[in-house]
């Protein structure tokens, strides 16, 4: 496919996708050395400042590399994806051994490092969570995911609290679908509640171990049920 130049604008984003389409179809393989800025820049029809942006955008995607004095190598025809778009393809019970992973860490966490506020906003949490059961399975789920947040807030580790915001979406959807599919609160529209407050009062009583079994319990019984379907 040979390069051509192109339209006025947005010519970063024209520039970016000219060179990704050589590389992803085949045009550049791996181990191929691009043509130089200059190079590039005439056969696009675009400055050398373009042409860089360009290459910063396609190295960030993870396809190309520069070499300190021999210039920019191809290193992979397929784009890396990044972390939010991994978890929207991942399947919903892989998210979920890994929230067990790090939620129960957080638990132990919180038990350790709890301040006043955060017990008040658990204990907030803990109540919207259950008025949330008269309320529909949508409802109710976010309320019982903003009771995890607010314990993971509670170890007051910022990475920690990010990571398991990315995790948020995946598991708000696959816990609704779990919901329904199964029908768990036809018997009980309060699903759960035993077992969130015992969290919440070994949280309280600074209990890490008792705050990280209880919620493993908690979690292990949903995955269990994950992917049982």
């Amino acid at each position: 496919m040979p390069l051509g130049a192109l339209r006025p604008t947005p010519l970063v984003e024209q520039a970016t996708e000219r060179l990704r389409e050589q590389i992803t179809k085949g045009e550049w393989t791996v181990g191929t050395k691009l043509p130089g800025e200059n190079a590039l820049a005439q056969i696009l029809g675009v400055g050398r400042s373009t042409v860089r942006e360009a290459l910063r955008a396609l190295a960030g995607a993870g396809l190309v590399q520069a070499r300190q004095g021999a210039g920019v190598f191809v290193i992979a025809t397929k784009p890396t994806e990044d972390w939010p778009t991994q978890l929207r393809r991942a399947a919903v019970t892989d998210v979920y051994e890994v929230r067990m992973l790090i939620e129960v860490e957080a638990a132990q966490m919180a038990a350790q490092r709890r301040t006043d506020d955060d017990l008040t906003a658990l204990n907030e949490a803990l109540a919207q969570r259950r008025d949330a059961a008269k309320a529909g399975n949508a409802e109710f789920v976010d309320a019982d995911i903003a009771l995890h947040a607010a314990m993971v807030a509670a170890a007051h580790n910022p990475v920690l609290i990010a990571l398991f915001s990315e995790f948020v979406p995946v598991l708000r959807q696959g816990l609704i679908d779990l919901v329904e599919l199964l029908n768990l609160r036809t018997d009980n529209p309060n699903h759960g509640d035993d077992g969130h407050t015992l969290l919440v009062e070994a949280i309280e009583r600074a209990d890490a171990e008792a705050a990280g079994r209880t919620l493993r319990e908690e979690l292990k019984q949903t995955l269990t049920r994950l992917q049982a379907i």
